[in-house]
């Protein structure tokens, strides 16, 4: 062995460790090694972190490592690590220069025997919790055209979680607030649980994920929280809009390439499109695309009708299907809004002695929809719209090009833009299943003949004065 220096050991690792280990393990845990010296049959190598040094002493690879130092140096190698943390990968609290540690390589005794000399009190992979409600699961959550493609993605991925078993890692759930995002990636969550109960699954929100890092960076235990986050299988955040530090960034990029290198299962969600985020870094944004992006919509009328149906079948009331047609009709926001109505509704029935009829049910949402008043949905425009072109609403969503179809069409895609939070994605879905540039090439047309054409210009001060007739 006196022949061969620390380079030429390494090499000779190397190449038998790539073929017996997939490339992404090999790419990321091993790659990354640089040998620094070889005195008799103890080798010095330098590791990027702590937790890149954990990750190798842990089975499987120190397995692998040990089997190869074994066969390229001896019976008796050592291994020492030099770790030097890098600040360009995350924002330790440490000095930028190396720690020597001096350990022997911890070798199992037989191939079932895993000696981890690491493990940090109260983060063993048993203990850690799902951090999932119970009642959110996919049979209470009703599938429609503006959720079908994230429900359907969903199911996929609690059937086989991990970014080696399915394209939709990660899985970016978005849309307004009240329409879903919780319960559906939560609904995965759980599933994963129910078919992969060996499997660990965390939900965390955003809020709570940076709150932890902070604590964790100001107790100068940056290392055990990466560690903790690198057992998790399927790892949900939520509202990952709220990663706006640094800080916070930068150890999400590190985990997120962790475990998707790691053939792991991340779901995220967000009030917007991966494209529409503000103040989140690009090397970040390109991973959130990597896999699925899918949209919730504001539920349809038919989608309303059974969200309607099974909310009051599920407080032991059957609704007369009058009721369940006005209710639909006349209350378009999110699903929440829509559970509200139920419970308003409901709590009018028992404390006055009521049955749930159409003039009870009148009187509520009269007084919901006074509440909501300031809250213009796409379909309330699309209608109004319909109503003073005299036109029908399946009319304006056709694909049909006559001239006076076309501009009241282009004046709804206008009006919803500039009266509503809906993104160009949305709008287009709801509007034909149009894409974004037809949406914004529609707005911009209005947005052009407003200053150039009389007509139109009337067309859409009216329409704005019956929308909003405070304003």
């Amino acid at each position: 062995m006196s022949e061969l220096d620390h380079i030429e050991v390494w090499k000779r690792c190397l190449q038998i460790i790539k073929s017996n280990v997939p490339d992404a393990v090999y790419q990321t845990w091993f790659v990354p090694v640089k040998p620094i010296s070889l005195e008799g049959t103890k080798l010095t190598i330098e590791v990027p972190s702590d937790a890149h040094m954990r990750q190798l002493e842990e089975m499987p690879l120190i397995d692998i490592l040990a089997k190869t130092l074994k066969r390229v140096i001896g019976e008796n190698v050592r291994l020492i690590y030099n770790i030097r943390f890098l600040k360009s990968t995350v924002a330790y609290p440490h000095q930028e220069n190396a720690i020597a540690s001096n350990r022997p390589i911890p070798f199992p005794r037989n191939e079932r025997e895993s000696i981890n000399p690491f493990v940090i009190p109260g983060i063993r992979k048993l203990t850690i919790k799902p951090n999932l409600n119970p009642k959110y699961t996919f049979e209470n959550f009703i599938e429609g055209s503006c959720n079908r493609l994230a429900r359907t993605a969903g199911l996929k991925v609690a059937a086989a979680p991990g970014s080696n078993s399915n394209p939709f890692c990660p899985l970016f759930i978005y849309g307004g607030s009240g329409l879903g995002k919780t319960h559906l990636s939560q609904a995965i969550g759980l599933k994963v649980k129910e078919l992969h109960p060996e499997k660990i699954v965390l939900y965390v929100s955003a809020h709570v994920f940076k709150t932890q890092y902070q604590e964790a960076y100001v107790g100068n235990k940056i290392p055990d929280f990466l560690h903790f986050y690198e057992q998790i299988d399927v790892l949900i955040i939520d509202d990952v809009q709220e990663f706006k530090s640094e800080g916070t960034q930068n150890v999400f990029f590190h985990i997120f390439n962790y475990l998707h290198q790691t053939g792991k299962q991340l779901i995220l969600t967000s009030d917007v499109a991966p494209g529409s985020l503000q103040g989140i870094p690009t090397r970040l944004l390109q991973r959130f695309k990597w896999g699925l992006s899918a949209e919730l919509l504001p539920p349809d009328y038919e989608t309303r009708m059974k969200i309607f149906r099974a909310k009051s079948a599920n407080e032991g009331i059957v609704l007369p299907e009058e009721v369940v047609d006005y209710l639909a009709s006349k209350v378009t926001g999110s699903v929440r809004e829509l559970e509200g109505t139920i419970l308003t509704l409901l709590a009018h029935s028992t404390l006055n002695k009521e049955s749930i009829t159409l003039e009870l049910a009148k009187k509520v949402t009269q007084q919901i929809i006074n509440v909501d008043s300031t809250e213009i949905s796409l379909e309330k425009i699309r209608n109004t719209v319909c109503d003073y072109f005299k036109i029908t609403p399946d009319l304006i969503v056709s694909k049909t090009r006559k001239r006076e179809i076309v501009q009241a069409r282009q004046i709804t895609m206008y009006l919803v833009r500039n009266l509503t939070k809906a993104s160009l994605a949305s709008i287009g879905s709801q509007m034909g299943g149009k894409d974004h540039a037809t949406v914004l090439h529609a707005c911009s047309t209005v947005s052009d003949l407003i200053d150039t054409d009389r007509n139109i210009r009337k067309y859409v001060a009216d329409l704005e004065r019956q929308l909003k007739p405070g304003s």
